[in-house]
């Protein structure tokens, strides 16, 4: 996170659907770079991508890493552009996709990947943000304070 932290109690702004897409890759083994590496190399080329063609969908994202397992969380628009985006005979996911499976039966196993998806309908989530930079649905949809939405997270997951 940075930027300046914004004063009191925030929440974020809006209040319809959104997809939370986590995706990540492990390295199983070090020595294997052919296998993993460009599985890494992969991401940075579709974030690009997304970036220029905002009509694609993705919100934006934040990156978790670790040491074998590097990961990240998006949010979407829709479940229709994440799915579109990802069957786009046209864009960057289907070569690496493609890439992935044939590095998979070649390297036996030596990088792993993972995705899940969740379509959260407006009215099942709610976020406070106290004295914080904007971050993560809050940084993506922009922030409002509480008392707009309901100064208790019951009030919000009611709306």
């Amino acid at each position: 996170m940075s930027g300046e932290p914004v004063q009191g109690r925030m929440t974020t702004d809006g209040d319809g659907e959104v997809v939370v897409f986590l995706i990540g890759m492990r390295v199983n083994s070090w020595w294997a770079v052919r296998s993993w590496l460009p599985v890494f190399l992969a991401m940075p080329r579709m974030l690009k991508e997304l970036g220029k063609e905002k009509e694609r969908g993705l919100l934006g994202f934040r990156l978790l890493a670790g040491l074998r397992n590097i990961g990240m969380l998006q949010y979407w628009e829709s479940k229709e552009k994440l799915l579109a985006y990802a069957s786009d005979q046209g864009g960057e996911h289907r070569p690496a996709w493609a890439a992935y499976n044939r590095r998979v039966r070649a390297g036996r196993g030596k990088v792993g990947i993972w995705h899940e998806t969740y379509v959260v309908p407006a009215g099942s989530y709610e976020s406070i943000y106290v004295n914080m930079p904007p971050s993560g649905l809050g940084a993506v949809r922009g922030v409002v304070p509480v008392g707009r939405r309901g100064e208790r997270a019951a009030e919000r997951l009611a709306a």
